[in-house]
């Protein structure tokens, strides 16, 4: 029997329950002391060692977080306005931005990359991260991004309904994506929800100076003081209409039918596009750069090609995703490879 101490109310990641967590183990002598078992009551095992799969890691967070989930319905605070947002970046960005009191919930699974369907079921979840896990090099612990997932749908659905919700936006696929899935998972909620799409009010806003005028693709690329700005002049705009809300939910779940691995935001509305939308644009880039050396056609470093094609698109493609076409063109034989592709610093591409 494994028991786990839980110190504070806070959700876990795999990774987290190993580093932070006080674990004994304790020996039932058959299945029916299962029942009446009580820690308390019996002394630990003291010098055993365990070796348990990731996946039963995996299962036993999922187990822990439910428990810590029971917990935290009745005792942890929800303070001040709920926003929700598409990225951890734009959340820390409204942490260190607004006021207090207030809540700030971020999801961190890049909405416009990987299969969306049935994104809001287990089954297309299991699906989503099979693929994550198989082609993006995230430098994170295995189940850590599935783990942070699952304790974000915890914290939205330990939203009460008398508080007011946020959702930040921008024109981008990850965002728009994004709001469409979190108003699926609102659908049984009756708070007042605001749009913030900061695209749209960032150029509308009359605080910025004439060389801060920019089209804004992504939430993230506002400064915390304009978002605090932002917030001030439309924290009292019109909440969604039932009828509004519905149309999104419809459109999730037209989304959440699809196969689609890449969605941009074109034409005022989400296209899913092939796989190989960016690669003749990686190949034409690489070409540029080749004709910029100085002497024989030589390697680039995956990390430079990529922080090109990201200035030149002003970042409305992700770097993972690049990289992971990167890699893509490699194994297919249109890239020659120099170095361990496990990270995009630690490799080096050319033109066959």
């Amino acid at each position: 029997m494994f028991v786990y101490r839980v110190g504070e109310l806070r959700y876990l990641t795999v990774k987290e329950m190993f580093d932070c967590g006080e674990w004994q183990t304790y020996e039932l002598n058959h299945e029916g002391e299962f029942a009446t078992f009580n820690h308390e009551e019996m002394e630990p095992l003291i010098g055993r060692g365990y070796s348990v799969s990731l996946e039963v890691n995996n299962m036993m967070v999922e187990k822990i977080n439910q428990l810590i989930h029971k917990n935290r319905l009745a005792t942890f605070p929800i303070e001040g306005e709920v926003h929700l947002v598409c990225s951890e970046s734009t959340a820390g960005a409204i942490r260190v931005g607004l006021d207090r009191p207030k809540t700030v919930i971020g999801f961190q699974v890049f909405f416009s990359i990987g299969p969306v369907w049935q994104l809001d079921q287990k089954q297309g979840q299991t699906n989503r991260f099979e693929w994550i896990n198989e082609n993006i090099n995230l430098e994170q612990d295995h189940f850590d991004i599935e783990n942070t997932f699952n304790k974000t749908l915890l914290e939205i659905s330990e939203i009460p309904e008398n508080k007011p919700i946020y959702i930040w936006t921008a024109d981008n696929g990850e965002e728009q994506t994004g709001v469409r899935f979190i108003l699926q998972l609102l659908k049984d909620k009756a708070n007042e929800v605001i749009l913030l799409n900061t695209t749209e009010l960032f150029q509308k806003g009359n605080f910025l100076n004439e060389d801060e005028f920019q089209t804004l693709h992504h939430s993230s690329g506002v400064h915390p003081k304009n978002l605090k700005l932002l917030f001030q002049q439309n924290k009292t705009r019109a909440p969604l209409s039932n009828q509004e809300r519905a149309q999104f939910q419809l459109e999730w779940e037209s989304l959440a039918q699809t196969v689609d691995v890449l969605r941009i935001w074109q034409n005022g509305g989400i296209e899913g596009v092939p796989e190989d939308y960016y690669d003749q644009f990686i190949i034409s880039t690489i070409e540029r750069m080749h004709s910029e050396q100085q002497q024989k056609r030589d390697f680039i470093l995956a990390a430079k090609v990529i922080g090109e094609i990201i200035g030149q698109t002003d970042g409305v493609v992700g770097d993972f995703y690049l990289e992971y076409r990167i890699r893509h063109l490699i194994y297919s034989g249109v890239l020659e490879l120099k170095g361990v592709p496990r990270s995009m610093r630690h490799y080096r591409v050319k033109l066959r």
